[in-house]
């Protein structure tokens, strides 16, 4: 669920396509997604044994620990781009606003909070071209709870 008013754009992100861009101003550390409707969690290697898995690695992001949503019909909440200097924070599975955020932001997440450890994205990093390479759990946790407690000081 994208909780302020938005639209899907172009993005501004070179090779992106669409993007999800906000329609109304989000102060710093307001929620922008949360997770709603999600039917089945899977691991990444259940994932791995399906005959389409290499079909499904572009829909699957990681929610928690070792347990992933798969999400082949694209959501709104899929436009979110990837970007390593995001104005938006993945934490566990929802987005806030990484700081504060005027109507026609495009909102991106940094993918390595998505992706399996050490799964690397097919494509690179648009603005610095390096690979995006999933974080470990504790990574990601650490990485995501730090900033995300910075935003809300």
């Amino acid at each position: 669920m994208i909780l302020p008013r938005y639209h899907i754009g172009p993005s501004s992100i070179a090779g992106a396509g669409k993007g999800l861009f906000l329609d109304e101003p989000v102060a710093h550390g307001r929620l922008i997604t949360a997770p709603d409707a999600i039917a089945r969690v899977y691991t990444f290697e259940e994932i791995l044994e399906r005959p389409e898995a290499a079909d499904l690695l572009g829909a699957t992001v990681r929610w928690f620990e070792d347990r992933y949503t798969v999400t082949p019909e694209w959501p709104d909440e899929c436009y979110i781009n990837h970007d390593f200097e995001p104005t938006g924070l993945w934490h566990l599975g929802f987005v806030f606003a990484a700081a504060d955020l005027a109507a026609s932001t495009e909102i991106t997440v940094d993918y390595r909070h998505l992706l399996a450890p050490g799964q690397q994205e097919d494509f690179l990093d648009a603005r610095s071209g390096r690979p995006i390479i999933g974080f470990s759990w504790r990574e990601s946790l650490t990485a995501s709870t730090t900033a995300l407690a910075a935003l809300l000081a």
